[in-house]
């Protein structure tokens, strides 16, 4: 009887390393709201987390996104959890009420910004935003997997390290450029132009068609006067969403040859959210020279 009382102790506590070794290789579970925020989270994280991005392709609309069960399980298991906030992602809301877990840390860009309900949604384009949600991705990581915080914090400097040439690219764009007039469909651009000292024209319609409203006659006759006086050097549009009116304001930039550049509001999936801002200020440099 000694040997096996004896035999299932060495047992349990054989089964106890094993289940503490395997705790301790098991990956943070992270869901993104928007892969942009998936990606930085991947970087900081590297392969001691796994990420999932709701948002990812550069083909959806993110107005028109639906929920599914399969993203209902994910977030359920998901230790840490990034969404953007006010408004741009509210069914957020109601797939965390409905996969509630007490040890979640849940970390809003907005919070983050200090933005609330009316401001431009659009935060990733604010160059001050993602180091605040790095830092607190990283925090989170350093949280939930102490024995790795070192790792974690390597990875954070790292990353704060990559977007210097971004900053960079935004001093030198607003060095050439500042004060130069810009027009835009709606405002997914808008806190680059305004980090780039651009004038922004034609602010109404964008926040009409922003919430799915009709611009008023006068603000679209407005904007057909501008692109057709160049009064704007560059139109900027969303690439993921568009309908007959936008499409109009684009057809009538390029008659007038007025520069076109599309934004989008993911990343695209071969790109990092560093190369996707340099990429997409590369465009709006070349615009505003009057490059092709």
């Amino acid at each position: 009887m000694r040997k096996i009382c004896i035999g299932i102790v060495a047992a349990l506590i054989m089964l106890g390393a094993f289940m503490s070794a395997r705790a301790a290789d098991e990956k943070i579970a992270v869901v993104a709201a928007e892969n942009f925020y998936g990606d930085v989270a991947q970087q900081i994280g590297g392969d001691r987390v796994s990420v999932t991005s709701i948002l990812s392709s550069p083909d959806q609309d993110p107005h028109l996104f639906e929920t599914s069960p399969s993203i209902v399980r994910e977030l359920a298991a998901a230790q840490v959890v990034i969404l953007n906030g006010i408004q741009y992602d509210p069914w957020m809301s109601g797939l965390l009420k409905a996969a509630p877990e007490s040890g979640r840390v849940v970390i809003v860009a907005a919070d983050l910004m200090h933005k609330a309900a009316g401001d431009n949604p659009h935060l990733w384009y604010d160059p001050a935003t993602m180091p605040a949600v790095a830092k607190a991705v990283a925090a989170a990581f350093v949280a939930a997997d102490s024995a790795h915080s070192d790792d974690y914090n390597s990875r954070l400097n790292s990353f704060l390290a990559s977007l210097q040439p971004l900053d960079a690219k935004i001093a030198s764009i607003r060095n050439k450029y500042e004060g130069t007039p810009v027009t835009a469909t709606e405002p997914v651009f808008g806190y680059m132009a305004a980090a780039l000292h651009l004038t922004m024209l034609n602010q109404r319609f964008q926040l009409a068609v922003m919430n799915n409203t009709e611009p008023s006659a006068s603000d679209v006759a407005g904007f057909e006067q501008d692109l057709e006086r160049h009064n704007a050097r560059v139109l900027f549009f969303n690439k993921q969403a568009s309908d007959n009116l936008v499409q109009h304001i684009v057809d009538l930039a390029h008659k007038s040859g007025v520069a076109v550049v599309g934004v989008t509001e993911t990343t695209p999936p071969t790109l990092s959210y560093q190369n996707w801002m340099l990429t997409q200020l590369d465009m709006t440099e070349n615009a505003l020279a009057g490059k092709p």
